[in-house]
């Protein structure tokens, strides 16, 4: 590292014990900007899952944690997130983590840095710009609430809908990877990963992933995830494009948001780029979803 943090902080690797004191963090600083969060620590302790915390993350501390971040190699960028508490804002601890951040990722050979913040996150977006980030998209985090049991989806005629099992990983796998090649920024993650990520997790849940069938065709795939951000979690779901424009979508959402109900589950929630190529957001808000907030993803070469 090049350099030390500002004076009276001191820095080391994020280990896996500090997730309830940084989820503290992320929560404090959602609510200072938006007023609420979504944050919690089982969600940060599956994205540390891919990541490599003893050289590609970093917890700042006086007498308590002030500022984290954390780099994810993702195809040729370096995915930095990374958080300030409220308290602790104004002393550089922020530029300091994305400069740290940068210098990891030229370490690592990748050719450029992106991170986030919230759309009404004023400071960070002066931060980002002023060390050279230029805004590229933004993401929604999309919700609903679910007040009584949803209507029953539509299936249209030859299609039938089944459960996840374990001979269906690769074929899953494809199917994911098909529906999602045209998105901004989509890096595919190789299938042996993706199956220890997905389905060796200690949530690992089959009964929330469905296949819809075109005879013995996979035509869409769903994995949900029975709780992330403080929501029932729609992972991933992707229609292939073959069987787009049929209403598999719809259905296969107003199929999970049925079992989600049964499960005792109000809420719903997805993350989505709002400039999806597919029109996922129309379909979602077609299903009763609305924007709970929005993300702003910024970029910046480095190579």
């Amino acid at each position: 590292m090049s350099s030390s943090p500002p004076d009276g902080f001191r820095v080391r690797p994020v280990e896996r014990d500090d997730a309830a004191a940084i989820n503290e963090l992320a929560v404090a600083a959602d609510e200072a900007v938006m007023g609420w969060s979504d944050s919690t620590e089982a969600d940060l302790l599956d994205w540390w899952r891919l990541v490599e915390l003893e050289h590609d993350s970093w917890i700042v501390e006086n007498d308590a944690v002030a500022a984290y971040g954390l780099l994810y190699a993702h195809g040729e960028a370096a995915d930095f997130d990374g958080y300030v508490h409220p308290s602790e804002t104004g002393k550089g601890l922020g530029r300091w983590l994305l400069e740290r951040g940068e210098e990891r990722g030229r370490e690592r050979g990748l050719t450029k840095v992106q991170t986030w913040c919230l759309e009404q996150d004023a400071s960070a977006r002066r931060l980002f710009e002023l060390l050279g980030f230029a805004e590229v998209r933004r993401y929604y985090r999309m919700l609903i609430e679910l007040d009584e049991l949803p209507p029953a989806p539509q299936w249209p005629e030859g299609f039938r809908v089944d459960t996840f099992e374990l001979e269906d990983a690769r074929p899953f796998h494809a199917a994911l990877d098909e529906a999602f090649e045209d998105e901004w920024n989509w890096v595919s993650m190789g299938f042996e990963r993706w199956y220890e990520h997905r389905i060796e997790a200690s949530d690992f849940d089959p009964t929330l992933w469905w296949i819809v069938r075109d005879g013995e065709e996979m035509a869409a795939v769903l994995r949900g995830e029975p709780k992330r951000f403080d929501s029932g979690w729609v992972g991933a779901i992707g229609v292939r494009k073959p069987w787009r424009k049929r209403g598999l979508g719809l259905a296969l959402l107003r199929h999970a948001f049925r079992e989600f109900y049964r499960r005792g589950e109000r809420k719903v929630a997805l993350g989505v780029d709002a400039q999806n190529p597919t029109g996922a957001t129309r379909l979602y808000e077609r299903a009763g979803m609305h924007v709970a907030y929005a993300a702003v993803a910024f970029e910046k070469g480095i190579a």
